[in-house]
């Protein structure tokens, strides 16, 4: 297969026109019709030179995601599974709210980090997504909008976890980000939700200006990392105290997810943990109800439950959001971004081994 010429960085794809004694300029302008006008072929370019487009056509192509299913919800919800070059599939989801049209997206195809109430740790890692197949979805949900529709924010809060594939995750931002050649989404509207890798965290708000979500669901170490297993290795101590250092800028406040789990985390000594472990943090907290998929053990809280947990974190002085469920009964809901996954049964037949309409999930439970 030729490469993909999404997949060069600026300084490749001046270096390749250079040697072509084309100016540099012609970068910007290919990058324009990839990401901005999502051309689909070198030869809808047409301020390029015919033979500037057949010397792209000969040396790269051009990558587009197979939609394989796209699924509506009542509420406006609309759930893609895409299909990557490899055969493997990943989740995408897009959820209208008055004027604003978010994309929930995927960088990894399956999740490695295990969190014990999310659908897609039952897949495990299949590999992470290139930059290109993380914009691509941006670009192929973009095409499914009618006239006069444009998506306004990003989350990536789909499939996997952003920050262990981190060389591809903020390429993809930049890309995204960028009004110049890019898709031109500002930074203000994109958010990243991580588990909580500390050294990643660091980095990226050094090097982005990306807003942070931070998946937290318990107040104590002995729960978080029966959850979640990251937490032996970053505990609540250390990843706290990276929260406190990061560098935001003014006005900007740091989102922690807490996916509410019927009788494990919403307790009143729950309530004042939570509000001693972001003591000194400007933050917003994003209480998110348990959302049941398939083979969990866990269940929702009742709403009265979940209202006296929000309204014991107010009382402490807290900005508390509850997240209502979007989605849900085509499996789009927030902890249910699963995929699909074809295998062959034990006499050769083809089955799903992960059914579309029965599964869904997010490693970071955040979208």
């Amino acid at each position: 297969m030729k490469p993909n010429i999404k997949d060069l960085s600026r300084g490749e794809l001046e270096g390749w026109l250079g040697r072509r004694k084309e100016p540099h300029y012609r970068a910007a302008q290919i990058r324009q019709w990839l990401f901005q006008k999502g051309a689909l072929s070198f030869a809808e370019m047409s301020n390029l030179s015919g033979a500037l487009r057949s010397a792209l056509a000969e040396d790269y192509s051009v990558s587009r995601l197979t939609t394989v299913r796209r699924s509506s919800s009542r509420d406006g919800t609309v759930k893609f599974l895409f299909g990557l070059a490899d055969g493997l599939s990943i989740e995408s989801v897009l959820i209208p709210e008055g004027r604003r049209l978010t994309l929930c997206i995927s960088t990894q195809a399956g999740c490695g980090f295990g969190c014990a109430f999310c659908a897609t740790a039952l897949l495990g890692l299949k590999r992470s997504l290139a930059a290109s197949e993380i914009v691509d979805q941006v670009l192929e949900a973009n095409r499914s909008l009618a006239a006069g529709e444009r998506i306004t924010h990003v989350v990536l809060m789909g499939m996997g976890e952003p920050l262990a594939n981190y060389d591809q995750t903020v390429g993809a931002l930049r890309i995204l980000s960028d009004a110049d050649w890019g898709i031109g989404i500002s930074s203000r509207r994109i958010t990243l939700s991580t588990v909580g890798l500390v050294p990643q965290m660091k980095k990226l708000m050094e090097e982005t200006q990306a807003n942070l979500a931070i998946s937290l669901h318990a107040t104590t170490d002995e729960l978080r990392s029966r959850l979640m297993p990251v937490n032996r290795k970053y505990p609540l101590a250390e990843l706290m105290e990276c929260c406190r250092s990061l560098p935001l800028p003014k006005r900007k406040r740091i989102t922690f997810e807490y996916v509410v789990l019927k009788g494990v985390n919403h307790s009143a000594e729950d309530a004042r943990r939570l509000s001693g472990l972001l003591s000194g943090i400007r933050a917003k907290i994003n209480l998110i109800p348990f959302n049941p998929h398939p083979g969990s053990r866990y269940q929702r809280p009742a709403p009265q439950e979940i209202l006296e947990f929000q309204n014991a974190l107010r009382a402490r002085g807290h900005q508390v959001n509850v997240r209502e469920p979007r989605g849900e009964d085509i499996q789009a809901a927030c902890g249910q971004l699963q995929g699909e996954h074809q295998g062959k049964d034990e006499n050769g037949r083809r089955n799903s081994l992960n059914d579309l309409n029965g599964s869904r999930g997010s490693s970071s439970l955040s979208c």
